[in-house]
């Protein structure tokens, strides 16, 4: 759970950016080393969701915990699956 832990406060960091350009991001869980998050408000509909998530998200998160393989944004799945 530690793991889970330090990923939702790097989360919490980076929240104030996103709702500063009026988006936000929710912490969805930590599984098999990826991490699900869902991107809202202004994010979800951005043209630059994936360098967000890609260069920004994942990139703080895996600085801090590198056995994250990657960060998804499940509004690019079936929310039922989750």
């Amino acid at each position: 759970m530690e793991q889970e832990e330090k990923i939702i406060e790097i989360i919490e960091k980076l929240r104030p950016y996103l709702i500063s350009d009026g988006g936000d991001i929710q912490f969805v869980k930590y599984e098999n080393n990826i991490v699900y998050v869902r991107l809202t408000g202004a994010c979800a509909n951005c043209h630059m969701i994936d360098i967000t998530l890609k260069d920004g998200i994942e990139a703080a998160i895996q600085e801090e915990v590198p056995e994250v393989e990657e960060v998804v944004n499940l509004l690019s799945f079936d929310m039922d699956e989750f």
